[in-house]
């Protein structure tokens, strides 16, 4: 059975996920740090946006939206490959690169769905937010298209909506707790 398609049990997420961070902390870490590092390097060269966007700013803006993007497509290959139980490649990055606009165009697409979902009267954006969120790991783990990963999304999130959202409360807790902590 595909990992994406496996039956939800929270617990049993969390587990593996707890696994996977453990097994590779210190390398996950590190490429957050380096991404943290860069982007605030990036960020430097921005100029004082008071006095008006120039080329530069646009330029620079730019290049720190497309490196974002480009960082979060490498490092969400590198925690499947730690599912995976394979050492995380660097050269995963400059392979998932490749995938920039397949993502972007499939990221718009999803924003524009949810949108008008939430313009409906908010539940039917959670809903099609929840079943078409896997769009990026479809991109990323099986090199599916633009719409066919929109599709994929919403076929393997078929009956496990309120699964999804149950999940979606445990993390939201997870995190707040982090905060605290």
């Amino acid at each position: 059975m595909n990992r994406m398609e496996q039956k939800l049990v929270i617990s049993e997420i969390l587990k593996e996920a707890w696994k996977g961070l453990k097994a590779e902390f210190w390398l996950l870490v590190g490429l957050t740090i380096g991404y943290v590092l860069i982007m605030m390097s990036l960020s430097l060269f921005i100029p004082d946006l008071k006095e008006g966007i120039s080329a530069t700013a646009i330029a620079i803006m730019t290049l720190s939206f497309v490196f974002s993007i480009i960082f979060s497509l490498g490092y969400t290959k590198n925690l499947f490959q730690v599912l995976d139980k394979e050492e995380p490649q660097f050269s995963a990055y400059g392979r998932q690169s490749l995938k920039f606009f397949n993502f972007l165009i499939a990221y718009i697409l999803y924003v524009i769905i949810i949108s008008i979902g939430f313009a409906l009267l908010i539940i039917p954006g959670f809903y099609l937010a929840l079943r078409l969120q896997f769009f990026v790991a479809s991109i990323i783990d099986e090199n599916t298209s633009i719409i066919g990963s929109l599709k994929r999304s919403w076929g393997i999130t078929k009956g496990k909506t309120f699964s999804l959202f149950l999940l979606m409360l445990v993390m939201i807790a997870l995190y707040i707790i982090g905060i605290l902590v």
